[in-house]
């Protein structure tokens, strides 16, 4: 399986988010156990250090799906600021959790709710944080 990289503040933020929201639940959703696991491998690196072509929070990234040949642009967001029609997307949704850390030139394949698919990333750029109330990030 192919490393992924996550900064310290994302691996925080993501820990304290999959923490709250297990505690919040008797059976935890198939979402955040994979997105607990994504961050149980990842590689940690300080924020200066990750190269601006790897997937983080914020980050916009332009996806080609392998099948359809489509290609998607999304923000990356804390679930918070999701919002499908402004091409914001959640952390904890499949392809959000899938594409994290990886870079571009990278294809994935991810389980989502309407089967396997197969994506490529094409392009990364990094954006500015959305200012956030940490707590309401947490606990949704």
């Amino acid at each position: 399986m192919k490393p992924i990289f996550i900064t310290r503040e994302d691996l925080d933020l993501l820990q304290k988010l999959v923490a709250a929201r297990l505690r919040a639940v008797k059976v935890a959703p198939g979402s955040l156990q994979k997105l607990k696991g994504e961050l149980d491998r990842a590689t940690v690196v300080d924020s200066a250090d990750l190269p601006p072509e790897i997937v983080a929070l914020h980050s916009r990234v332009m996806l080609r799906d392998l099948e359809t040949d489509e290609v998607e642009e999304w923000v990356l967001t804390l679930p918070e600021h999701a919002d499908p029609a402004r091409q914001r997307l959640s952390i904890i949704a499949p392809v959000g959790t899938g594409i994290l850390g990886f870079a571009e030139g990278d294809e994935i394949e991810w389980e989502t709710p309407g089967g396997n698919r197969r994506l490529r990333i094409e392009k990364v750029t990094h954006e500015k944080p959305v200012k956030t109330d940490i707590l309401a990030a947490i606990l949704g």
